[in-house]
């Protein structure tokens, strides 16, 4: 729902600006005789979107090593709480367990008939 709440504004806005821009601009690239016509807003969409994308690439790459230390200390906490369980299985051996608890509760087999407080004039 909230990703609804979000993506339904911003692609009105795309919408809007695709409509508001339809003249046409000629992309070509320097060194060759390679060019491409298309509408004005379709060429900004595009380009924002590649380095978008070439934007969340380069974080990606940028957090491997965060997710490696993360990785390994998980590794590590794991390996020392089975040493510290380890540790502990020879004391808790030797304790003797604790009686278990009992609650005795007074069943209720039926209900009383409720006597009234106050007895009635004969």
């Amino acid at each position: 729902m909230l990703r609804a709440l979000l993506l339904i504004p911003f692609l009105i806005v795309l919408v809007a600006f695709a409509l508001s821009n339809p003249q046409h601009v000629q992309l070509a690239l320097w060194p060759t005789d390679l060019s491409l016509e298309a509408p004005l807003s379709i060429a900004i969409l595009a380009a924002s979107g590649s380095f978008f994308f070439l934007g969340a690439l380069f974080v990606w790459f940028g957090t491997i090593a965060a997710r490696g230390r993360a990785r390994r200390a998980e590794r590590r906490a794991a390996s020392l709480e089975a040493e510290l369980r380890a540790h502990h299985a020879p004391q808790r051996a030797m304790r003797p367990s604790p009686a278990p608890v009992r609650f005795d509760l007074p069943v209720i087999s039926q209900a009383r008939p409720v006597t009234p407080a106050i007895a009635a004039p004969k």
